[in-house]
C-alpha cells in the first residue's frame, strides 16, 4: 500500500526532491563498495544498511532496480592520496601474499559480514581490476577533450582547466580558490600543474606490485576513476542514484563528477547524489589511532575493549535504522543495548501475529479495516517516503505494537479487531519490518548448548522414573536424526 511519492535529499541540489527515475520503472543505483584490505567496520555497516533499505524500498514500490556496488581492489593509495603505496599492495608485502589473495580474503569476509546483517547482495559487483580497459578508455576521452595531461607515464586531471567551463566543487560546496590557499605542496606532486589535480593513471614505480600496461606505460588507475568507468559501463552515461558515505563526498565523489563531465559522457554521472552520515564512538570520530576502531567481527564477538558484550547483527541493524541516515549516529554500549530491546519488541510482535494468523484463518466474516489502524500503517510508509526516515517509521511500528498488545492479551481472535483489520496489519507489518527494513528473527544458533539443556531434562526424567517423559524426549530427538545413549558414565548423543 505504498502510495506515497518518495522524496530524497540530493546532495547536488542541497534539498529534498521528489524521486523521478530517468527511465521509470527502471532505476539505476551505484554505491561505492569497500577497498578490500581489511575487515569491514561500523562505518561500512551504516553505509550498506542505509542503501540496502533504499534498494529494498524501491523494489517494494514496484521499481525494477539495477544495483551496482563495486569492489575496490586496485589504485586506492594510503591516506587517499596520489602518492605512496597501494593499500592492498602494502598488506600483501607485509603478509608475503599475492595481492589478489588479500583481495579474496577480505572480499569473502566482507560478504560474510553483509550476509549477517541481512544486506541483500547487489545485482552487479564489479571489481576495479577487471575493468582496466574501461578506465583507460575514459582517460583517453578526457585527454582528447583537453582536460588531462600526461607526465612521465602518469596522467593527471587538470582541475583549473576543467573549472573554466565547469564548477569543480559543485557537489561538496568547496571553492577552488579556498582549496588552493589551504593546499600545501606535497612530496611527489612536482609533476602536477596544480596541487588540486588528481591522478587518473599512475606510472608504477619499480617496487609497486599491482600494474597493468597502458598507452602511457605500465601503471595503475586512480582511485576515483574506477567508479566513473564502472558505473558508466553498467548504468549508462547518466543514471538515477549514486550513494556512499559522507566522507566520500570530497574528494572522491567530486572527482567522479568532474571525470564524467570531462569525458564523452558530459554528465554529472548521477541525477541524485545521496550520502549517509558517519558513526561516531562516544562522540569521537572512529579511527585506529584513537583506539576506537571497531570491526564488525569484534562487535559480534564482543572482542574489543570498548564493547561490553557481543551484539548480534540484527541489534546493530536496528541501532542503525533508529536514526535518520543523514544524522550523526553515536555508538555506545547503552545505545546498542537499547537497540536490542527495540528489536526484540518488533520480533515479539511478529511472533504474536504469526500465532494469531492461525486463529484468524478460522474467521469467516472479513469486516472492515479500522480507520485508526489504517492511519498508523500509512504513517510508517509516509515516513519512509520522506527521505527514508527509518527512525520515524520505527516509531510508527511501535504504535502498531502498542495497539496489538492492547487488543491481544492472548493469541486468540479479538472481537474488537476484524479479520480485515488483522490481515491488513499482518501483511504490512511483515512488509515493513522484514522486506523494507530488512530485519529478521535471530533464533539461538548454539545447538550444542540447547542439546545440553535437553540432556539435563532427560537425566532428571530418568532419575524420577518419568518414563513417559523419557520416551517423549527420545522421540523428539529422533525426529532431528539424533539418538541418546545411556552408559555407566552418563548420557550422550550421536547422529542416527
Amino acid at each position: 500500500m505504498n502510495t506515497f511519492p518518495l522524496k530524497i535529499y540530493n546532495t547536488l541540489s542541497r534539498k529534498k526532491e521528489t524521486f523521478e527515475p530517468l527511465h521509470a520503472p527502471f532505476v539505476g543505483m551505484y554505491v561505492c563498495g569497500p577497498t578490500v584490505y581489511s575487515d569491514a567496520h561500523l562505518g561500512h555497516a551504516r553505509a550498506y544498511v542505509t542503501f540496502d533499505v533504499l534498494y529494498r524500498y524501491l523494489k517494494n514500490a514496484g521499481y525494477q532496480v539495477r544495483y551496482v556496488r563495486n569492489i575496490t581492489d586496485v589504485g586506492h593509495l594510503v591516506n587517499d592520496a596520489d602518492e605512496g603505496e597501494d593499500k592492498i599492495g602494502k598488506i600483501a608485502k607485509l603478509d608475503k601474499l599475492e595481492p589478489m589473495e588479500v583481495v579474496q580474503r577480505f572480499t569473502n569476509s566482507f560478504h560474510a559480514d553483509m550476509a549477517r546483517l541481512n544486506i541483500l547482495p547487489p545485482d552487479i559487483e564489479p571489481r576495479a581490476s577487471g575493468h582496466i580497459i574501461e578506465q583507460i578508455e575514459m582517460i583517453e576521452e578526457i585527454l582528447k577533450n583537453g582536460l588531462a595531461y600526461e607526465v612521465n607515464g602518469s596522467v593527471y586531471f587538470d582541475v583549473p582547466a576543467y573549472n573554466k567551463d565547469h564548477k569543480y566543487g559543485k557537489l561538496s560546496g568547496r571553492v577552488i580558490e579556498d582549496l588552493l590557499s589551504n593546499t600545501r605542496d606535497l612530496d611527489g606532486q612536482q609533476e602536477k600543474r596544480s596541487p588540486l589535480d588528481f591522478a587518473l593513471w599512475k606510472n608504477a614505480s619499480p617496487e609497486h606490485i599491482m600494474r597493468w600496461p597502458s598507452p602511457w606505460g605500465e601503471g595503475f588507475p586512480g582511485w576515483h576513476l574506477e567508479c566513473s568507468a564502472m558505473s558508466r559501463k553498467y548504468l549508462g552515461n547518466l543514471y538515477d542514484i549514486h550513494g556512499g558515505g559522507l566522507d566520500l563526498m570530497f574528494p572522491h565523489h567530486e572527482c567522479e563528477i568532474a571525470q564524467s563531465q570531462a569525458s564523452d559522457s558530459h554528465t554529472d554521472e548521477a541525477k541524485y547524489w545521496v550520502h549517509n552520515n558517519m558513526i561516531t564512538i562516544n562522540g569521537q570520530k572512529m579511527g585506529k589511532s584513537l583506539g576506537n576502531f571497531i570491526t564488525l567481527g569484534e562487535l559480534f564477538s564482543g572482542d574489543h575493549k570498548m564493547v561490553e558484550m557481543p551484539y548480534s547483527p540484527m541489534t546493530l541493524r536496528f541501532f542503525i535504522l533508529q536514526a535518520h541516515y543523514r544524522s550523526t549516529l553515536d555508538f555506545s554500549n547503552e545505545a546498542l543495548q537499547a537497540g536490542r530491546k527495540g528489536y526484540i519488541k518488533l520480533m515479539n510482535a511478529l511472533r504474536l501475529l504469526e500465532k494469531l494468523e492461525t486463529a484468524y484463518a478460522e474467521v469467516a466474516e472479513e469486516g472492515e479495516i479500522a480507520a485508526d489502524v489504517q492511519k498508523m500503517v500509512e504513517s510508517c510508509y509516509a515516513s519512509l517516503a520522506d527521505d527514508m526516515n527509518t527512525a520515524k517509521a520505527i516509531s510508527g511500528l511501535f504504535n502498531i505494537v502498542t495497539f496489538l498488545n492492547g487488543k491481544f492479551r492472548e493469541p486468540v481472535v479479538s472481537a474488537e479487531v476484524s479479520k480485515a483489520t488483522f490481515n491488513f496489519i499482518l501483511q504490512n507489518f511483515r512488509t515493513l519490518v522484514l522486506d523494507v527494513l530488512g530485519l529478521k528473527d535471530e533464533k539461538p544458533a548454539d545447538a550444542d548448548a540447547l542439546l545440553e539443556v535437553v540432556l539435563d531434562f532427560y537425566k532428571k526424567a530418568k532419575a524420577e522414573k518419568d518414563y513417559a517423559q523419557v520416551d517423549a524426549i527420545r522421540a523428539a530427538l529422533k525426529k532431528q536424526n539424533l539418538v541418546l545413549k545411556d552408559s555407566k558414565t552418563g548420557v550422550d548423543w550421536s547422529y542416527e
